[in-house]
């Protein structure tokens, strides 16, 4: 357990890190059109691997591919913190996205392998720990590192973290080997990821460096379109598929992937641009920007740990993705109401409401999941939860950042008309907030109004969205958790063998 505590807490640090830094990075590397592509390049990258890591784990063993995942997580860490452009940047994070694909996954899929969901809120208090810890130590590592120090060591910082996490779990974490003839379908990765990655492409280009109606957004689209149905075909002719089909066909596992989805759309856009509204309109330093997100990682922690408790006493979890989708909506709706004169107190309001809604649903989801499978499809459960959730957050930063960056765009045009092209949009990509100081006042005042305007549109799109998440946790239904009873043959195997 401490070993996966570790790892958790190494998977969390990095995002929290990068993105209270990322405005910095940005100012230093230029281009902030390229901001959403140093998350996108990321996440694309865990959601192409993580469906391999899982059904890897599932047939030659979880310990060995977790490992592995950690390896190649900490060479990425390295690449990046190396970066000397933003094209580099972006390269050496799809090498950190490809092994982040197996660190939440292994965790997920060897607690659930060891621990039968009507139990896991015993264990949750722990797991809600590390990510306290990782909420406070992540923005204000980030922050500080940026304010006094290198944005190059955010990268760095998790060689030691990693290095430590490897050790524990080669020493504590004892598996049973497993060992499969089964071959890997990776015709249905090729294909799965050709796919994911069309519609990322389309979402982050369409309107921006290409007509929607451009032969590439066209091109695009139709080999997304293609690549997906011919995954759809392979998958269903394969021994071992990458993402066994069939387990859509259970209602609560197809909507409790939905509303991951959602639920990585609506995070990673708020991780993404809540900390450029407040180092620009609110002026926060990096550190500062950092501990104004600790309301909305509070709030998520606090709901997600009575959540596990209750859900262990009663077994009964149906109300909460209701009540969270619910909430969260309406805290992506108080939020696109952010301006120029909004306090930081009232924005921290809006993001423990959004917080709390995420709360509700982080736990559960994953939960369900693994609640709707057999054991031995453990890994491919908990890999396909967290694509959709990764899916997600891809796809919410390329769209979000579409539509504020084409908002700020706009907005500049509109209030600096006699201004030259440079101060309209496309020269403040280069502008970190403190170069944005110097700037002369009408400037300042225009992007700050063009900043509000942009997180405006991101979360009223996002509180649309939500819209779909509560339709769909509707349609969930109670299924009764599998209990602490007699616990299964490869359960009390692995259990033994830990």
């Amino acid at each position: 357990m401490i070993g996966l505590a570790v790892a958790m807490l190494l998977a969390m640090l990095d995002n929290l890190i990068v993105g209270t830094a990322m405005p910095t990075i940005v100012g230093d590397l230029g281009g902030a059109e390229h901001l959403s592509w140093v998350v996108t390049s990321y996440t694309l990258a865990t959601a192409a691997s993580t469906p391999i890591w899982g059904k890897l784990g599932d047939l030659y063993g979880r310990k060995g591919t977790f490992l592995t995942s950690i390896v190649i997580f900490l060479l990425g860490s390295a690449l990046s913190g190396l970066s000397q452009s933003m094209t580099q940047l972006i390269a050496f994070r799809a090498v950190q996205g490809l092994g982040a694909g197996g660190l939440m996954v292994g965790v997920m899929s060897i607690m659930g392998a060891l621990v039968p969901p009507r139990d896991r809120g015993k264990y949750q208090g722990m797991f809600a720990a590390v990510m306290a810890l990782a909420t406070i130590g992540g923005p204000l590592v980030g922050g500080f590192i940026t304010d006094h120090l290198n944005w190059h060591w955010t990268f760095y910082i998790n060689l030691p973290l990693g290095l430590v996490a490897l050790a524990f779990i080669v020493v504590t974490l004892k598996l049973p080997k497993v060992r499969s003839n089964a071959k890997i379908d990776y015709v249905g990765a090729i294909l799965l990821t050709a796919g994911i990655t069309s519609l990322v492409l389309i979402t982050t280009w369409g309107g921006q460096q290409y007509a929607w109606g451009s032969k590439q957004i066209l091109g695009l689209a139709a080999l997304a379109v293609a690549s997906l149905i011919a995954f759809c075909y392979v998958e269903q002719r394969v021994d071992e598929p990458m993402l066994p089909l069939g387990l859509f066909r259970n209602r609560n596992f197809a909507m409790v992937s939905l509303i991951g989805f959602i639920v990585g759309f609506a995070m990673f856009g708020a991780v993404t641009f809540l900390p450029l509204y407040q180092q620009t309109v609110q002026g926060a330093s990096a550190t500062n920007s950092g501990l104004l997100l600790m309301p909305m990682m509070f709030g998520m922690l606090v709901v997600s740990l009575v959540v596990g408790q209750v859900v262990t006493k009663t077994g009964k979890y149906r109300i909460f993705p209701i009540i969270g989708t619910v909430v969260m909506g309406g805290g992506s709706l108080l939020l696109s109401t952010l301006s120029t004169d909004t306090s930081r107190f009232t924005s921290s309001c809006y993001m423990v409401v959004l917080g709390a809604g995420m709360g509700f649903l982080m736990q559960i989801t994953m939960l369900v999941a693994q609640n709707s499978v057999e054991l031995k499809d453990m890994g491919v459960a908990s890999s396909t939860a967290t694509l959709f959730r990764t899916i997600g957050g891809s796809f919410g930063v390329a769209l979000f950042g579409a539509l504020f960056n084409n908002r700020v765009t706009a907005t500049m045009k509109e209030r600096l008309p006699n201004q030259p092209a440079g101060a309209k949009g496309g020269g403040m990509s280069q502008t970190s907030p403190e170069a944005l100081r110097a700037l002369p006042a009408p400037v300042q005042d225009a992007y700050h109004h063009a900043v509000s305007n942009g997180i405006h549109t991101v979360f009223l799109w996002g509180a649309v969205v939500s819209v779909v998440a509560v339709a769909a946790s509707l349609f969930l239904r109670e299924v009764p958790l599998r209990g602490a009873g007699k616990p299964s043959p490869e359960q009390s195997m692995e259990a033994a063998a830990v």
